[in-house]
């Protein structure tokens, strides 16, 4: 029996037939995007409407050819931005924790200290707090160095091309007053003519070579992490030139970098209260982000801090440099699948949990340098003070480098709690040992401790007089920089006068 030849219903073939249609017409209109997206990425890098020059620092020249990029980059003039712990304003570090002023004395920290803000800040931020001085008012000289200019600004690998990168770090800081006046910025990370991803500073180039890597040979999405490792990193100035280097010679862990500065006997000052020779963490931002998990799954710091934009076809980096949850729908929500608010307090635990352990250790070490302070009045020995300024050095060290690194206690939570633990074990030991050399002088009271409840108290413990640097701070504002900015503008260093 001969099989029966199906045949289609005509509303069958004329449905098969239209549904054939759409997806033809579909398919061509995604032809022609792709087409016109493509058309209009290209006509964006190959019909560039502005050279631009080798050095070039003035950020407003990259507006011409990149608009989106640029537009972006200005969003980080913006304040408003707040979490739980700090955002885009200057807080007031030392009010909020004036135990602060105590760590620092005897170096500029304790006369300002503030939450940092935008990129665009960079230049004003750095010519107005406290911790610069003010140069050429009330016959005051520089008391840092040209060095402090360096991650601040385009200017500078343009200065540093001009002068010598030695001489540049040995110049006085006002020296370059005029010149440095562009916010960080397109030149910092990026070569003017290809617009590629380039480490435009010396320092971290220089640190890959001593541990013999090659810089030139990381990846397109490794160099999304190292452009920022050019400045968000543990650094020292070496030397009487103040050369900039990064103290990676013996890897790149606290442990690491403090045995580096131990072997050396290096430090950052000496405390005038205990007499400790003290390490100032800069902000190793970088080194401990790779002891976390999303460094060690390849995320980079542009895929948290740089998410991307589609616009008109376009995909680029958000330049609007800011934190990630900010803009948590590009950022974290790409991974992980839970709410904004389940993210957000995730991340707000682990800041919550590190900070008590943060908040204990700032009590004990305050303590140990004043205690420490109160034992040399009473004519103890160095010899007999060694093993307390051994623990406090370690404390402060371990303290300081926890904290001065921006966001460390999301970006690897258990090492930022393990480094705060082990600065409270050493400061509660230093505490110890200073309590047994003044027991052994017949002192065995409790140490005295002074009100050092707000930051105006504790500056008046340590000796500042705040009246004073204040008023000289003001009247270098109000003369010298706008004359800096008068100079930069005669000289076209600046598009725009500020």
């Amino acid at each position: 029996m001969k099989d029966k030849e199906r045949k289609l219903k005509p509303w069958q073939g004329w449905l098969l037939f239209g549904g054939s249609m759409v997806i033809v017409f579909c398919l061509g209109l995604l032809a022609a995007s792709i087409t016109e997206r493509r058309a209009e990425i290209q006509s964006i890098y190959a019909n560039k409407k502005d050279k631009i020059a080798p050095f070039e620092s003035r950020n407003e020249m990259y507006k011409g050819n990149y608009p989106r990029e640029y537009e972006t980059w200005t969003q980080t003039a913006d304040t408003t931005f707040r979490s739980e712990f700090n955002g885009s304003q200057a807080l007031d570090v030392l009010a909020q924790r004036p135990n602060m002023v105590i760590f620092w004395a005897g170096y500029a920290f304790s006369r300002e200290y503030t939450s940092p803000r935008g990129h665009m800040h960079a230049i004003e931020d750095m010519s107005r707090t406290l911790r610069t001085g003010h140069p050429g008012i009330d016959g005051a000289d520089d008391m840092q160095p040209a060095t402090c200019w360096t991650c601040k600004s385009p200017d500078v690998p343009r200065l540093m091309q001009a002068v010598g990168v030695d001489e540049f770090y040995k110049t006085k800081w006002s020296r370059f007053g005029s010149e440095v006046v562009n916010p960080i910025g397109c030149a910092d990370c990026h070569d003017p003519e290809t617009m590629n991803l380039h480490i435009s500073r010396p320092a971290l180039v220089e640190a890959f070579q001593r541990q013999g890597r090659d810089i030139t040979k990381a990846t397109h999405q490794e160099m999304r992490s190292l452009v920022c490792a050019q400045c968000h990193v543990e650094y020292f100035f070496k030397g009487d030139g103040k050369y900039l280097t990064f103290p990676w010679d013996k890897g790149t862990t606290m442990e690491d970098i403090e045995r580096y500065y131990d072997e050396s006997e290096y430090y950052d000052y000496i405390h005038t209260l205990s007499r400790t020779p003290i390490l100032k963490a800069q902000h190793p931002d970088f080194e401990i982000a790779q002891q976390g998990i999303h460094a060690q799954r390849g995320v980079s710091c542009a895929d948290c801090h740089m998410p991307y934009i589609s616009q008109g076809g376009v995909k680029f980096s958000d330049h609007h440099i800011t934190s990630p949850l900010a803009h948590m729908d590009r950022t974290c929500q790409v991974c992980h699948r839970e709410s904004e608010e389940v993210l957000r307090q995730n991340v707000y635990d682990r800041q919550r949990k590190a900070n008590e352990i943060r908040n204990q250790l700032e009590t004990e070490l305050a303590k140990a340098h004043i205690e420490a302070q109160f034992a040399w009045s009473k004519g103890v020995t160095e010899q007999e003070m060694q093993p307390v300024l051994k623990y406090i050095r370690q404390s402060q060290w371990r303290w300081d480098y926890a904290v001065a690194s921006h966001g460390a206690s999301f970006h690897a939570p258990q090492e930022i709690t393990r480094i705060l633990g082990s600065g409270l074990e050493r400061a509660m030991q230093a505490r110890i040992e200073v309590a047994r050399v003044l027991a052994r002088h017949g002192y065995t009271q409790e140490v005295p401790m002074p009100d050092i409840s707000t930051k105006e108290k504790a500056q008046k413990y340590i000796g500042l007089d705040m009246d004073k640097l204040h008023k000289n701070k003001k009247q270098f504002i109000e003369t010298v920089i706008p004359q800096w900015l008068k100079e930069a503008k005669e000289k076209g260093r600046l598009v725009a006068a500020r």
